[in-house]
């Protein structure tokens, strides 16, 4: 099978104002439920709640420094580093540092709100 993606699809999300995600594969943009692929861009500042989520998620940072508490470890992801965070796992994302950050994340199975299973 081959399939040309033309577009990616900007998914709205909640957080802080600012965070921008653009989902290149997933269940928005092309109804995979196996994995996604997004983009996304967090300005200086950024934070969102923690999550459980129900899928691995395997980050790459593209510019920048993303911030990943675990309940027993700080993260300071730089450019050109990769996180992996297995699912059911308790992590919370931010941007604390000037500049923000630009990472890829990749989850399995396709990340939805519903497996996100964010913290009130």
């Amino acid at each position: 099978m081959i399939k040309l993606i033309k577009n990616p699809t900007e998914i709205k999300e909640f957080g802080n104002d600012g965070k921008k995600i653009i989902e290149f594969i997933g269940k928005v943009n092309t109804q995979t439920e196996k994995l996604s692929i997004a983009k996304i861009s967090s300005p200086e500042g950024w934070d969102e709640a923690g999550q459980t989520p129900e899928f691995d998620e395997y980050t790459v940072v593209l510019k920048g420094q993303l911030r990943i508490e675990t309940k027993d470890e700080v993260f300071n992801v730089k450019a050109d580093q990769t996180i992996v965070i297995g699912k059911n796992t308790w992590v919370r994302y931010s941007t604390p540092y000037k500049g923000g950050a630009e990472y890829m994340a990749v989850c399995l199975p396709a990340f939805t709100k519903d497996i996100a299973n964010r913290d009130k």
